[in-house]
């Protein structure tokens, strides 16, 4: 088992979704440049710009070196460690246990977190106001993003294992087909906008406001891997929506085209709403997401 989770790690664990997240980061380029009316960069482009990365200077700011150093590692490790699992648990759904859903959720909100450590570890203080804003909105959005998925499990008879989740679409459907799994998904999506820090919700990096917030002071390779950590959480938050929501059906080729329907989603929503400040991102998921999540709750208890 040990064995076949290290295999996972490397496919499709980390290799394979750096990969996948960075040409998901070009289709985002593409149709960005579409959307702006220009041609847009070569898909290699991303794996360029990764590469010269690492090859530049890191230059450390005066403050807790250490914390500034480890925080883009375990950002990674963490999304990396996703990847695998979510793998596994989507070819073999027999393979999950029991409560991986929860752990799931606990590692994704890692990466944010290291960016919170990394930023304030920097001593600067735009980072500072970055980090700032990137906990109000860690506390925003977890919670609809959470309620969204207990409709799930409530649909689910109560299972908190993906393989089960998974198994019941196959059985009885997709979850998005229903309205209380139509609602949590609508509230879920959002969600996965803030959490890969997409507008309208890049208020923690804001580089018209802050130059940059949680990365200003960020260089060269440890740059590098939380550019690599926010490609694999591209890959990865499209897949885990449609492991809850639309994973009747697996095969390769549907599943490829559900991802692009998702992705294609969130970079429209990026293209097409300006930045919200971070009080209005407050209000807004505490708000309208929220009591959508809630009314998908009752909803699935009501069995619809």
């Amino acid at each position: 088992m040990l064995k076949s989770f290290v295999g996972y790690l490397i496919f499709p664990g980390c290799l394979f979704s750096l990969t996948a997240g960075l040409l998901a980061g070009w289709i985002d380029r593409l149709v960005s440049a579409r959307v702006q009316w220009r041609q847009g960069p070569p898909w290699y482009q991303n794996f360029i710009d990764i590469i010269k990365l690492t090859g530049k200077e890191t230059i450390v700011p005066a403050g807790s070196k250490g914390a500034f150093l480890f925080a883009p590692y375990l950002g990674f490790l963490s999304a990396a460690l996703v990847a695998g699992a979510l793998g596994m648990s989507m070819r073999h759904p027999e393979t999950s246990f029991i409560g991986d859903l929860i752990v799931f959720f606990y590692l994704l909100t890692i990466p944010a977190v290291a960016m919170i450590i990394g930023a304030s570890s920097s001593a600067n203080p735009l980072a500072s106001v970055g980090a700032s804003r990137e906990m109000k909105m860690i506390l925003s959005y977890e919670l609809p993003f959470i309620l969204s998925a207990v409709a799930i499990i409530i649909r689910s008879q109560g299972a908190l294992r993906l393989g089960e989740i998974l198994t019941h679409q196959a059985d009885f459907g997709a979850n998005i087909a229903s309205l209380s799994g139509a609602l949590a998904f609508i509230a879920a999506l959002f969600c996965v906008q803030a959490k890969l820090g997409f507008a309208p919700f890049d208020v923690s990096e804001a580089d018209q406001e802050i130059m940059g917030g949680t990365l200003i002071e960020y260089s060269g390779l440890p740059l590098a891997i939380f550019k690599m950590t926010k490609a694999t959480m591209l890959y990865i938050l499209p897949l885990f929506l449609i492991v809850l929501f639309w994973g009747e059906n697996l095969n390769p080729f549907i599943l490829v085209l559900k991802y692009l329907a998702i992705l294609v989603a969130i970079i429209l929503i990026k293209n097409t709403n300006p930045r919200l400040r971070v009080d209005q991102a407050l209000r807004f998921f505490w708000g309208p997401v929220t009591l959508l999540a809630v009314t998908a709750v009752m909803l699935a208890l009501l069995g619809k």
